[in-house]
């Protein structure tokens, strides 16, 4: 649905120019397509839409296309966040719920109008809303419209692949992430077939991949909901190795190698934090952390600690147990010296991982 001629004007209006320019609008023109049926072949239709699927460029080609959208939203003060076809709007309501503000509605005129201008079609019943807050459902008469559809406030949404409620319990994502269990049977039937290399590549695909993606959001949850996602690591260890249900499960967790799985959640938020203190990672990220700094001079202030904010700060308990801004300072200042001094992405992650291995099995620091 990429329109040719709108695409060669974006790529001027990103400052692409020149050859470079000429050279991609040759990529995506002078295409055409057929259709075969048996023996019969239709004539060759030119296409004048459209970016070549399977290809390096069209990805980036196409987040270029969409890119106009967020300067549309974000100049009606909504935050914005956009990966490739997806886009998703944020709208802070300062404790104010009595009403939806205009500026809501037009924005998604807005957002409307830029579709029709650039040829593609909107499709309002794909758009969802999450409510977070207080009485989220009675706001439901209150939301405008999406291209005469009405949108209503949902229990739960689906972002890139996580399930969000309304509470961000993570109940159900956690759900989803324990029905690996099915594919650990299925692999458990392959095991006579397949060689200890390509198992533990069958393994790390269909189960710890999924048991990583997104794990950072999975920080500060209670104990019942890791405690599912760690019998989850635990079968698939055993599956591994080959070891017995009844024996204990740390030492073939340790042979692997393998963190626990409230450490690899552990693990994941210190990278962010890393990348978000040496420009990184998003913005938003390290706009949440500040550099601890004493009001006299003390020796801590070359300690390179983050600043924990404080309960005025994060008011909610509940929010304060699991938000960024609390945890990832708490846990930055635990690692050592040593490892919070490293400037190297590669070796940082060397180090904090050895050093959560020795605190998650009792081991002295090496």
């Amino acid at each position: 649905m990429v329109d040719h001629d709108l695409l060669d004007h974006r790529l001027a209006d990103g400052g692409i120019q020149g050859i470079v320019r000429k050279w991609l609008c040759s990529f995506i023109s002078g295409r055409g397509q057929r259709v075969a049926l048996g023996r019969e072949m239709s004539s060759h239709h030119p296409l004048v839409c459209g970016v070549p699927q399977g290809t390096i460029l069209s990805p980036m080609l196409f987040n270029i296309f969409m890119h106009p959208l967020a300067h549309i939203i974000q100049s009606f003060g909504l935050g914005c966040h956009q990966y490739a076809d997806d886009t998703q709007l944020y709208l802070l309501m300062d404790g104010h719920t009595d009403s939806i503000p205009d500026t809501l509605t037009r924005c998604l005129e807005a957002v409307a109008g830029w579709f029709r201008g650039s040829r593609l079609k909107l499709n309002p019943s794909k758009t969802e809303v999450l409510w977070l807050g207080r009485d989220g459902m009675g706001m439901r008469d209150q939301l405008p419209s999406l291209a005469g559809a009405q949108l209503v406030p949902l229990p739960s949404v689906k972002s890139l692949g996580v399930i969000l409620d309304v509470s961000l319990s993570m109940e159900a994502q956690v759900t989803t992430a324990k029905s690996t269990f099915s594919h650990l049977r299925r692999i458990k039937q392959l095991v006579p077939y397949l060689s200890r290399p390509n198992l533990a590549t069958a393994i790390h695909a269909m189960v710890t991949s999924r048991l990583d993606y997104c794990n950072s959001l999975y920080a500060g949850l209670p104990l019942k909901l890791s405690q599912k996602l760690q019998r989850v690591q635990n079968a698939a260890a055993r599956l591994r190795t080959g070891s017995l249900p009844w024996q204990h499960i740390h030492p073939v967790l340790f042979q692997l190698h393998w963190l626990l799985v409230e450490y690899r959640v552990r693990f994941k938020v210190l990278v962010l934090t890393f990348k978000a203190l040496h420009g990184l990672g998003p913005s938003y990220l390290r706009d949440c952390l500040s550099w601890y700094a004493p009001r006299r001079t003390l020796r801590s202030i070359f300690s390179n600690t983050l600043e924990v904010p404080g309960s005025k700060e994060v008011r909610l308990a509940s929010t304060r147990a699991r938000a960024f801004s609390a945890l990832a300072p708490a846990w930055w200042n635990a690692l050592s010296l040593e490892t919070r001094v490293l400037r190297d992405l590669i070796s940082f992650r060397r180090a904090c991982k050895t050093e959560l291995f020795c605190l998650a099995f009792g081991l002295e620091s090496v």
